[in-house]
């Protein structure tokens, strides 16, 4: 026996997140930011263990297939992908072109453009930066920054390649780089990359220490896929970016 049934007439405001096979921080982060009633779907891109340039890039090639698990009955109205350091190694526009091959979304958007968009709405344009990760992955990371008129004046990285030792950094570790490179320089911000980074709940801490800004990889990509898809507004406002809206 077929049983009626009928549509809702509304759909909730659904977003995307390509995440990272290695993550395990980024989901997260996420369900705290998000208002509860959007609507968050997730699929993940095969990654190294090892951050490196050539493991980086090599995402590039699983990044349409990774978007096209998401659902394609959905309505997406923006798609993150979950990389700060290989958004800089591919390229923000070949992710975006990547992910639109896989799944069909009006937004794409990945932490470092994200970053680009806060500095802007902020009016910054000078950060420090604290970063796990070995010397040439940060150095192709801040020159795409300095590309987009952001100059990181002060820096200091963790130099950790591995993901599995990269999440289980203590938040004190990274409070405490923070508020040393925070303190180096003119710094107008200061920014925590890496989105397996646990830095999200140090957000505040970090502020009252240092008096401006503090942005991490996960804070500024759930603010800007909010920006895009209408909801910032609404978002668990964890830090002066939400000020920014």
């Amino acid at each position: 026996m077929a049983l009626p049934y009928s549509l809702e007439a509304e759909r909730p405001i659904q977003v995307g997140l390509v995440a990272l096979q290695s993550d395990e921080t980024i989901e997260r982060d996420f369900r705290w930011l998000l208002p509860p009633d959007v609507e968050l779907l997730v699929s993940r891109v095969p990654s190294a263990a090892t951050v490196s340039l050539n493991s980086l890039q090599a995402m590039e090639a699983s990044l349409t297939r990774a978007a096209g698990l998401l659902p394609h009955g959905a309505e997406l109205s923006a798609v993150g992908y979950g990389c700060t350091s290989a958004s800089a190694a591919i390229g923000a526009a070949r992710v975006a072109e990547m992910i639109k091959a896989g799944i069909a979304t009006p937004h794409v958007t990945d932490p470092l453009t994200a970053l680009i968009a806060a500095c802007q709405a902020g009016g910054i344009r000078q950060i420090g930066m604290v970063s796990p990760y070995v010397a040439t992955v940060s150095e192709r990371l801040i020159a795409g920054l300095q590309a987009a008129g952001i100059n990181v004046v002060s820096f200091g990285s963790f130099d950790e390649p591995l993901e599995e030792r990269v999440v289980r950094i203590s938040r004190r570790s990274v409070h405490n780089a923070a508020v040393h490179v925070g303190r180096g320089g003119d710094c107008e911000a200061v920014f925590m990359s890496c989105t397996n980074l646990r830095a999200l709940e140090i957000i505040e801490d970090i502020e009252r220490d240092l008096g401006i800004p503090a942005l991490s990889s996960n804070q500024v990509l759930g603010w800007h896929l909010g920006v895009l898809s209408g909801y910032a507004d609404r978002c668990n406002k964890i830090g002066r970016l939400f000020d920014f809206v």
